[in-house]
């Protein structure tokens, strides 16, 4: 496999590119699908306004979130700051880059929030699903050594096949991956029924949260903080949290 799908002279299309791109178009198609069927007041335009402005801050985010817990390496090596086609990508960074920004916009819009984010949510979900097979093309975000039948040895010149050279390792991006793809047609389905605004969008860190838990054990890359992994920390922060907000205003009742 390959990090480059082709190459005309200097220009280079790469799958980590490719899927960021993608997720974007395919989730501000599905938003504007659930804005129009909602009767939300905004328009085609505010909404791809809107993807685009999370992306930006959700890669801004999750790129200082990813330094922040790697300075050791970052401040002798600066330049490699901006190279974010080397991987090093947090997506709890990206969330929170992500959700500041879309806050923000909304704040100047006559859209509920709520209601709003509930749109998003599914769509935030199948673009962690483009991302993990962008990941898994680029070999990064990668597993520990395995002797398991569906262990992958990647290339040299990925991440993963430099720290583990010919050794086979844990596809957790495509562990990740499938988790998420059953949480997006879960938070999918959810819209179509009736509940309280907020609940799809706190039902989506919950069901992210605990997949992430799920599959960090076998990360070989992982950030930590302290004795603890940090994707555990964070996981377990959102989980209470938006957990608690479900619980607390019963999110899952009838819309009165």
């Amino acid at each position: 496999m390959s990090p480059v799908i082709f190459e005309i002279g200097p220009f280079a299309l790469r799958w980590y590119g490719l899927m960021y791109v993608a997720a974007v178009l395919a989730g501000v198609w599905l938003v504007k699908r659930e804005a129009v069927r909602k009767g939300m007041p905004i328009t085609p335009d505010e909404v791809m306004n809107f993807g685009l402005l999370v992306m930006f801050a959700g890669i801004l985010g999750g790129r200082i979130y990813y330094v922040l817990f790697n300075w050791d390496f970052y401040r002798t090596a600066l330049w490699e700051v901006f190279a974010v086609w080397h991987g090093g990508l947090a997506i709890h960074g990206g969330l929170i880059g992500g959700v500041l920004a879309g806050y923000l916009y909304l704040r100047n819009h006559a859209v509920s929030t709520w209601e709003f984010a509930d749109a998003v949510a599914p769509a935030i979900m199948l673009g962690q699903v483009f991302g993990r097979f962008g990941n898994f093309m680029n070999g990064d975000a990668h597993g520990v050594p395995t002797s398991m039948p569906w262990g992958v040895e990647f290339p040299m010149t990925s991440i993963a096949g430099r720290e583990f050279p010919g050794q086979a390792t844990h596809p957790v991006m495509i562990y990740e991956l499938l988790l998420n793809l059953v949480w997006f047609f879960i938070l999918r389905r959810l819209r179509l029924t009736n509940h309280k605004p907020g609940f799809i969008f706190c039902l989506y860190f919950v069901l992210y949260s605990f997949g992430r838990a799920a599959v960090s054990g076998f990360r070989a890359d992982s950030l930590w903080f302290g004795p603890l992994r940090a994707a555990y920390l964070a996981s377990a922060v959102l989980i209470l949290v938006f957990g608690a907000i479900i619980v607390r205003w019963r999110m899952w009742e009838r819309e009165e």
